[in-house]
């Protein structure tokens, strides 16, 4: 059914706002940021476990998150690190809602475990036999 005129002097028609799971990214794949803060908080229930995860500044609007750090090996990360950030977080962290981007930056990637399955994820190249 279609308004009156009437009714379009009172209010303009306007679609709705599209809602964003990660907000800080304003719509990019990815955004840079500097690292502040390094820290391990437990997951959710049931699991158990220390899940390490990075207070990062994004650079381009200085919004401030908390990003998950994948892999193993991650104290080379340090505050004043420049890292890559793309949304999706863990599942069972709560309040963290992005991942850094292993290999990229200053955040080198898995180095000691050889890995042959989800190598992308942690910069791996792949090994020639």
């Amino acid at each position: 059914m279609f308004p009156s005129l009437n009714q379009l002097f009172k209010k303009i028609r306007c679609g709705k706002t599209k809602f964003l799971k990660s907000p800080a990214l304003d719509g990019a794949p990815f955004k840079r940021g500097i690292v502040y803060k390094v820290a391990q908080m437990s997951p959710r229930k049931p699991n158990s476990a220390r899940r390490t995860f990075a207070k990062v500044r994004i650079i381009s609007n200085n919004k401030r998150i908390f990003a998950k750090i994948p892999g193993i090996g991650d104290n080379n990360l340090q505050p004043h690190n420049l890292v890559i950030v793309r949304g999706h977080g863990p599942k069972d962290s709560p309040g963290i809602n992005y991942h850094l981007i292993r290999g990229l930056g200053d955040f080198i990637k898995v180095e000691s475990v050889v890995r042959s399955n989800r190598r992308s994820k942690f910069g791996v190249k792949k090994v020639k036999l």
